[in-house]
């Protein structure tokens, strides 16, 4: 029987909690560099189109492509609404609009980040564990607490408090970044009392709600 986060269902206008690893639990992440290639492509592709933006792997990857492929622009089929970088890790929470628009985003972004980090580390083969893992969420009320829980992964594998974490949207669901790319509103405008349990802010909700995320959004985390 396949696990259950193999099959996958997708639908129009659908929100799904979006995660992989690297093969072997290996990290895919070793420096700032690369978190910021894995970015700035998340950028590229769900911008608007810019005929003269640089291609990322040359700006931000430092490495010259002969004929670098044209990245295909996303932006009106899928939203990043929470993302969350880790050493071999990532969590998007992201929403689509056609039914495939999110497998075309994730199979661009693996296989162009793929290409990128073998090249500057001299490795060959797979770099991701397997298909994307996929969880529709159904609920506002999973819809919250999950954005809370890709928030909270830093919180065991860093000193930093969650604020400061680099390679998290926290910071744009706090309001001190801003960025077209990441839409963190299609959370904040579902934030009330009733879901978070009397906290006043979003930021008390993720640091100081007492019970864990888990029970609250069930089947949406992803072994």
């Amino acid at each position: 029987m396949p696990h259950k986060h193999t099959v996958k269902t997708f639908i129009e206008d659908g929100i799904y909690h979006v995660y992989n690893r690297g093969v072997e639990k290996r990290k895919i992440f070793l420096d700032d560099q690369d978190y910021r290639v894995f970015l700035h492509l998340l950028k590229y592709y769900l911008s608007p189109i810019d005929p003269k933006a640089d291609h990322p792997i040359v700006t931000t990857g430092n490495l010259q492509l002969f004929r670098p492929r044209p990245l295909k622009n996303l932006g009106n089929e899928v939203s990043l609404i929470a993302y969350c970088l880790m050493p071999n890790h990532f969590h998007l929470l992201l929403k689509q609009k056609p039914a495939d628009g999110m497998t075309k985003l994730l199979r661009r972004l693996a296989t162009t980040y793929s290409m990128y980090f073998n090249r500057r580390y001299k490795r060959v083969g797979y770099l991701f564990q397997g298909n994307n893992k996929a969880v529709l969420i159904d609920n506002e009320h999973a819809f919250i607490h999950i954005s809370r829980y890709i928030h909270l992964n830093p919180q065991e594998l860093t000193r930093m408090d969650l604020v400061s974490y680099p390679y998290s949207s926290y910071q744009y669901f706090l309001g001190r970044k801003k960025a077209d790319w990441i839409k963190p509103k299609l959370v904040l405008s579902l934030f009330n009392s009733k879901i978070s349990a009397g906290c006043k802010s979003y930021q008390e909700f993720v640091e100081h709600f007492s019970e864990n995320p888990e029970p609250f959004i069930k089947t949406a985390v992803i072994d």
